[in-house]
């Protein structure tokens, strides 16, 4: 959470009374150049009133006027307490300490819902949530204010134990409240330059005035000399006014001075020489905010949009080199042979298989096989030895022979299965390559293979073929049909599917269920007659159902048969799978071949046959204006033992 500060002031109506208003928020750059925008401030009211931002000690309630372009004003109220204990005690003192004027600033702690940098450092939260308001202890000096309190902070929170995490802080904490300006500081985030310091010192000094011209005419209406409140941030005001000007003189005369002596720089042709000329370091920045993949998906787009011509290619890809040069080095490579003895021919070899490893990893995390922990990893052809029967023992009497027994072994290899798949895109798309392009070419990569691969792992019906197509993990298992769809046929069949487990003489340690969002949501939707959950554990959060009977859930539409000839519940029904995931091998070079082509005459069919039969109509790429992207991966599974995994068929549980 966030912080910012402003001064408030204090509205004493009575003593059953206690007010305090003030302004929340403005507009107005802080020290540190963030700004918080008033009008994208979101809040609730009332909202708790805090003392010094700890949430377990809450003094009062705060309701926050309706935001103006100029700032947010608030009204806060602490009660009198009459019963006597810590509770009254904590109320009178922080009421005490803001009467006296001990305490003499406020500061909202918010959440960014958006933000943006600013170009002289600092960012500006465009968005906001406010959660709460709290009292805070300001020293008279209100430009030393904020610097104090943001500096001390962090340790103070952390000395209570209520420092929020690094990852719940998206951006340094930012935003005063009134009167601030940014002042340069030493130490601070980045060097203004002297035009930009008399920019910002001019509107401060403007923002100050029009306060003091605020209290003046307040006075006037009232009929009455300022109080003395009012004259103390008068005259502070004023003297603060007063050093502004100074400083803005000497700002005036270095400017000048820096003019007169200023050289021009020659010999400056590109930003290489600019920076040498500038006698500074050039800073080369690693690593982008780009989505996982980009690089990888651009590497398509650049064989797409040059026809498979590598030179063309390379040339494309240049246009991306300040964000994946990457895809430029590959495609180099990929013009000239390599050789052994090139000490630039690895470089280029581990470039690719970086972008083919990132895209791995967009595409692992969406597949169940991806989201299944423990599996156990094996090499592609290479033999394992399986045990397929093990010895006996028997209980002998005295003096008797001991029985001998034999165990039983088979070995089982996984081959080097292909999946394949086609994605024919228009070349207007390819050539669009923006952001939006890159993620629908990216998408499009990613679905052909996490729909069939998902499909082939969990249907049943899949019983593979030899040295082409791995079986599912389901073939050939008897699966517990449903019993019926209210919490005690759950049990029950549950109960069964487990005992098929301790049947096959298989732990339930590492196994994990595997069921589409449609029914893990009725399940985690079922109550009992108290109104409670049947099966708590159960959540609908992404990829993740959380836990069903104590073992983790993954989710997916493609454990529904048939998807699409009827919902889970009224039509084919779904299937819960219950697998031991260190009992499944899987072998997976982690890697995406991309190859791609305009001149190619397809099949624009999902089962395409070798020849093509008669009077199949092929389509031309070219003709179309289209270009084929052929994306392929190696890949295979099979269970160690059959016992491995179970399942509920035809699940209609609401």
């Amino acid at each position: 959470m966030n912080r910012m500060y402003s001064l408030l002031t204090v509205k004493a109506v009575s003593d059953d009374e206690r007010v305090i208003t003030g302004v929340a928020t403005t507009p107005s750059p802080d020290r540190m150049g963030d700004i918080v925008e008033p009008l994208g401030v979101k809040f609730r009211n009332p909202m708790p009133l805090l003392h010094q931002h700890d949430h377990r000690n809450p003094v009062g309630n705060v309701v926050f006027d309706k935001p103006t372009k100029d700032g947010i004003t608030f009204k806060a109220t602490l009660p009198k307490i009459e019963e006597a204990g810590p509770l009254k005690d904590r109320v009178d003192t922080a009421w005490g300490e803001v009467k006296s004027g001990l305490v003499r600033g406020v500061s909202i702690g918010f959440t960014p819902l958006e933000y943006s940098r600013l170009e002289g450092g600092g960012f500006r939260f465009i968005e906001s949530e406010v959660l709460e308001l709290s009292l805070v202890t300001v020293p008279a000096n209100v430009d030393a204010m904020i610097s104090t309190i943001k500096s001390i902070d962090r340790p103070v929170l952390a000395a209570t134990g209520m420092e929020p995490k690094a990852s719940d802080r998206p951006v340094t904490p930012g935003a005063t409240g009134s009167h601030q300006h940014p002042s340069p500081t030493k130490g601070a985030r980045n060097m203004k330059t002297i035009a930009e310091q008399i920019a910002a010192f001019e509107a401060t000094r403007q923002a100050k005035a029009a306060r003091m011209v605020e209290l003046m005419n307040k006075a006037a209406e009232e009929g009455s000399t300022l109080d003395a409140a009012g004259t103390e941030e008068y005259d502070g005001l004023a003297a603060e006014v007063k050093s502004i000007d100074d400083h803005l003189k000497r700002l005036g005369d270095l400017e000048k001075a820096n003019l007169a002596t200023a050289k021009p720089v020659e010999g400056v042709r590109d930003s290489e020489t600019g920076s040498q000329a500038r006698g500074g370091v050039r800073v080369e920045v690693k690593g982008t905010n780009l989505p996982k993949g980009t690089a990888f998906t651009r590497y398509a787009i650049a064989l797409a949009r040059s026809k498979g011509n590598l030179l063309q290619a390379e040339q494309i890809a240049k246009g991306w080199h300040d964000s994946t040069p990457e895809v430029e080095t590959v495609l180099k490579a990929a013009v000239a042979a390599g050789t052994t003895t090139d000490t630039a021919w690895a470089k280029p070899l581990v470039e690719y298989q970086n972008m083919a490893s990132e895209f791995a990893e967009l595409l692992r995390p969406q597949t169940i096989i991806g989201r299944i922990p423990g599996l156990r990893r094996v090499p592609f052809n290479i033999k394992v030895p399986r045990q397929t029967a093990g010895s006996s023992a028997s209980w002998v009497g005295e003096g008797a022979p001991k029985p001998v027994s034999a165990l039983a072994f088979d070995q089982i290899a996984l081959g080097s299965t292909k999946l394949a798949g086609i994605v024919v895109l228009t070349d207007e798309l390819v050539r669009q390559s923006n952001p939006s392009a890159e993620a629908i070419v990216r998408q499009d990569l990613v679905d052909t293979i996490v729909l069939t691969m998902d499909r082939d792992f969990v249907d049943p019906t899949n019983a593979g073929t030899t040295d082409v197509k791995p079986a599912s993990i389901t073939n050939g298992v008897t699966p517990v049909v449903a019993s019926g769809t209210t919490a005690d046929h759950v049990r029950a069949d549950v109960k069964s599917l487990m005992a098929k487990f301790i049947t096959a003489n298989m732990s339930l340690a590492g196994a994990v269920w595997i069921m589409s969002e449609v029914q893990a949501l009725g399940l985690a939707m079922m109550l009992n007659p108290l109104g409670q959950p049947e099966f708590p554990g159960l959540a609908v959060n992404g990829n993740s159902g959380g836990t069903f009977f104590g073992l983790p859930v993954v989710l997916s539409e493609n454990v529904i048969p048939n998807p699409g000839t009827g919902s889970p519940v009224t039509g084919n029904g779904a299937r819960i799978i219950l697998a031991k995931a260190s009992e499944i091998m899987l072998a997976d070079d982690g890697e995406v071949m991309l190859d791609a082509s305009r001149e190619a005459s397809l099949q624009m069919d999902s089962a395409p046959t070798n020849p093509p039969v008669a009077n199949t109509v092929l389509m031309s790429l070219w003709q179309m204006n289209m270009v084929g992207i052929r994306a392929e991966r190696f890949i295979n599974w099979r269970k160690r033992r059959a016992g491995a995994v179970q399942y509920i068929d035809a699940a209609r549980y609401a």
